[in-house]
């Protein structure tokens, strides 16, 4: 019967120890890396998260999903932002305007107590997929966002489904009426996709800016962040 001795005992203890030691280090370097790239992870999602809640934004605004597009728009702070900038844009192009005029101040009051109504035009799925396609209110109390093209087609469709089958063809319209038309058309053409830039102004501010060309107005979209990753359109600036 073999018997331990406490040399053999020792001996033991110091192989066990030894398992153990070169175990943990490896383990360590391995935690450390993982840990690592956690962290790269979340601060990489971190600084895309206003990227990709722009673009979920703008493919939901242009889809007119008017539930999602709720989840990144702030419809209260772009409201009240839309009535501050539409108002100053209004007055200014009105000063312009004046030229010692007396009736512009009247002209003034009045236009800024017609905004409300595109104010409340532009704080809608179809105001944000103008505001982010390069169409935003340029100072006319009068401009609304432009109707979806299946809206228009479908509006289309209904009238001509409404037209009595017997209808008085059109004469041929003249040299002078096509050119007209053609020159109307290309005036009321829709814009071309305007230049963007988007960077943070901030930590919890992110700003996209639309120019459609040199010595075109810009203005800018601004998202702010709601929470830790996500972010929400809050305000614009339509004063360059």
């Amino acid at each position: 019967m073999a018997v331990s001795t406490p040399a053999k005992r020792a001996r033991h203890g110091i192989k066990g120890g030894s398992k153990r030691r070169a175990k943990g280090g490896i383990a360590r370097p391995l935690i450390v890396a993982l840990l690592v790239i956690a962290i790269v992870a979340v601060l990489g999602y971190g600084y895309a998260s206003p990227y990709l809640a722009l673009d979920r934004l703008k493919r939901a605004a242009d889809a007119r999903d008017a539930q999602t597009v709720s989840e990144y728009v702030d419809y209260p702070a772009l409201r009240e932002s839309l009535k501050e900038q539409v108002s100053a844009l209004l007055t200014r192009k009105l000063e312009a305007r004046a030229n010692g005029n007396p009736l512009a101040a009247l002209g003034a009051m009045i236009g800024v107590a017609l905004i409300g109504p595109l104010v409340d035009a532009y704080a809608t799925p179809d105001g944000v997929a103008a505001l982010l396609n390069g169409m935003p209110p340029r100072g006319d109390p009068t401009q609304r966002p432009p109707v979806p093209q299946d809206t228009a087609a479908s509006s289309s469709g209904d009238s001509a489904n409404s037209t009595p089958a017997a209808v008085t063809p059109a004469p041929a319209p003249s040299t002078a009426q096509t050119a007209a038309t053609a020159e109307t058309a290309g005036t009321n053409a829709p814009p071309q996709p305007p230049q963007t830039t988007a960077s943070y102004r901030g930590i919890n501010e992110f700003v996209v800016t639309y120019q459609h060309g040199v010595g075109d107005t810009r203005y800018s979209a601004i998202l702010r962040r709601e929470g830790l990753f996500s972010w929400k359109l809050a305000a614009v600036n339509l004063n360059g």
